[in-house]
């Protein structure tokens, strides 16, 4: 992905979670407004039903206007006019209360007119079977009113935030959504940091491999068709020798820069109708030049045809037999079966190598990954053959497995549609 699109992707995605996460913020604050107005709208019309209750024993009328005044969030005060019993109105005020289900504790206190002042009535706490008597907080006299009591609710706010508790957990679920986020992005950015220096290096130190590898090569093969080395075939196999490892490295140097490109980009790939006999052919005699102990057998119709691009698939064929014959501890043998099925080619490639552990399968085709068996000291390569196979796959649009044989080594099935370009 293009680092302006993945740029645009992040800041889009923040910006997102960020307007939820506000939008959520905004949404729990009213939220907590409307449930503040609907404890005071219970509270008004659960006092007004205490009142009524009190007057219901006198002979007064109830007071034309609206007995109850609040002060403050929590506290309240009650006009009665008239003379009531503290008992009474304790019984009241939990009965309604109850009632209205205003589920709180709440502390009250009553205007003794002979002493002018609050007079401490009682602390009524649901946690609790026994009232709370010990508690004495000042409650404040009020003007131009003899006989009222008031009411405080002193855990009111933690009652309100206990009723939007969903809210709450969703508005932290979201903060920790946005954390998450904000440190995978992090995360991103620096494993794409590490992947492009790993990238140059590779580049890099592939280019300055390449240099002076051509120059042996040119400077092998003009020895070679030099009279004295001719002459002298202790000469003449050295100079074989290095011009064989040369060419080995050159492969591996090649094998890397294009796994280096297609991680860049996507391979380009040119379908065309291919004849698999022929190529696979091809491919098994050109590696038993290099592996003449090598044996191949084929099970494939020579008629067999499928859409794909030439020299990724030779590359493929390749990868695949050399790598059987790398790790296998006698005479290698490979049988290539192409089998039709439900409009599906698998073409299969079985061979008598050593294996791969049952909970290492799942790793063959990662880059860099060699197992850890009696074969890695004496294998050379980088652990990309496999990798370079399953990319090969992926931008065919095929699949590929492997699974252990019951006697001796893997079988590896590439499962490729037919009649689709």
């Amino acid at each position: 992905m293009k680092t302006k699109n993945l740029n645009s992707i992040i800041i889009l995605g923040l910006i997102a979670i960020v307007g939820i996460l506000i939008a959520q913020l905004l949404w729990t604050k009213e939220a907590f407004s409307i449930e503040e107005k609907k404890f005071t709208q219970k509270v008004h019309v659960a006092l007004l039903e205490v009142v009524k209750k009190l007057y219901e024993g006198g002979n007064s009328e109830l007071p034309l206007e609206n007995p109850i005044n609040k002060i403050t969030n929590d506290y309240y005060i009650v006009n009665v006019e008239n003379e009531f019993d503290a008992e009474i109105l304790e019984f009241y005020l939990k009965s309604e209360f109850k009632k209205f289900n205003l589920n709180t504790d709440f502390e009250y206190a009553m205007y003794n007119c002979q002493s002018d002042e609050m007079v401490y009535g009682n602390y009524i706490s649901l946690n609790q079977k026994e009232s709370n008597s010990s508690k004495n907080i000042y409650f404040p006299k009020h003007k131009n009113l003899v006989y009222y009591f008031a009411v405080r609710f002193p855990n009111e706010t933690n009652y309100l935030f206990s009723s939007l508790r969903f809210w709450f957990i969703l508005s932290f679920a979201l903060l920790i959504i946005l954390l998450v986020y904000v440190y995978s992005i992090y995360t991103i950015l620096q494993q794409k940091k590490y992947s492009e220096l790993q990238k140059d290096f590779i580049n890099n130190m592939t280019h300055e491999f390449k240099t002076p590898l051509s120059s042996i090569l040119i400077a092998s093969q003009y020895l070679k068709k030099q009279n004295v080395i001719i002459a002298d075939q202790k000469l003449l196999k050295y100079n074989q020798l290095i011009i064989e490892q040369s060419n080995k490295l050159n492969e591996h140097i090649e094998k890397i820069l294009n796994v280096a490109k297609s991680d860049n980009s996507s391979l380009k790939i040119h379908k065309e109708p291919l004849i698999l006999r022929p190529i696979i052919t091809n491919v098994t005699e050109s590696l038993q030049l290099k592996y003449p102990e090598l044996i191949v057998v084929l099970e494939i119709d020579s008629e067999l045809t499928i859409l794909a691009d030439k020299y990724h698939f030779t590359n493929l064929l390749y990868n695949i037999i050399d790598n059987s014959v790398k790790y296998c501890d006698v005479t290698p043998m490979v049988e290539i079966k192409a089998i039709i099925e439900d409009n599906k080619l698998l073409l299969l490639f079985k061979d008598n190598g050593i294996g791969i552990k049952e909970e290492n399968s799942k790793f063959m085709f990662d880059k860099f990954y060699r197992e850890n068996n009696v074969k890695l000291n004496e294998v050379t390569g980088f652990g990309l053959g496999l990798f370079y196979v399953k990319k090969i796959c992926s931008q065919h649009g095929w699949k590929i497995n492997a699974k252990n044989n019951l006697d001796k080594g893997i079988t590896l099935a590439i499962e490729i549609p037919l009649n689709k370009k």
